[in-house]
């Protein structure tokens, strides 16, 4: 039954693989398999342990996600213990500008991902010119003081401000792409610049 009404496709889903990097709490994996209508397999993958064990209870504590069909796996992005040609979607959302080497993070996504595979990157970006003085003042001045006031914690806000100048911006990230060997990049910028989504694929 299951082939007559999806077409055989059903198959392909429950062959779909997905390795979500810097995944943590698992958010983005959640929203991920509702995606593949909870097929298929989802890897999380994170460097701090600590937060892939909330996200182990989150997915046992919310009835929406099958926590059956998620692996989690702690380890460095930069030196992924997956086999070449594991996966058919990694994904990695603001987690990358933390990497040190991030151009070893994408060769290694290149290799875990099988032919026709996608890479998909949320990451903070930039702004246009005309913005910078407005999103400067804001970023320098307020972000650090809203992490102290609400998270008691302004040195990781302010690293967080500092830390996206250094970031490549949208042209040069798409260029780390196609160095590493991907093909058809191309991006999309959210919110102005503030952030930017960057995709690729293995031929």
């Amino acid at each position: 039954m299951n082939d007559v009404m999806s077409f055989g496709i059903h198959r392909i889903w429950k062959d779909y693989y997905v390795l979500d990097v810097a995944g943590g709490t698992g958010d983005i994996a959640f929203r991920l398999q509702r995606k593949i209508n909870n097929s298929g397999k989802i890897t999380v993958f994170d460097i701090n342990q600590n937060m892939l064990d909330v996200g182990k209870r989150k997915a046992v504590e919310n009835e929406k996600v099958d926590a059956s069909k998620l692996e989690w796996v702690q380890g460095d992005a930069e030196n992924l213990p997956f086999p070449e040609g594991t996966f058919d979607l990694y994904t990695i959302s603001f987690g990358i500008r933390n990497c040190t080497h991030v151009d070893k993070v994408l060769k290694e996504a290149f290799r875990v991902l099988k032919s026709g595979g996608q890479l998909a990157v949320l990451e903070f970006s930039e702004v246009p010119d005309m913005l910078k003085p407005v999103y400067d003042a804001y970023s320098f001045n307020v972000i650090p003081v809203m992490g102290q006031v609400v998270a008691g914690d302004y040195h990781s806000y302010k690293y967080l401000v500092e830390s996206i100048r250094k970031f490549p911006n949208q042209e040069e990230f798409a260029n780390m792409f196609r160095e590493a060997g991907f093909e058809n990049v191309r991006y999309e910028n959210l919110s102005f610049g503030i952030c930017a989504i960057h995709k690729g694929w293995k031929k």
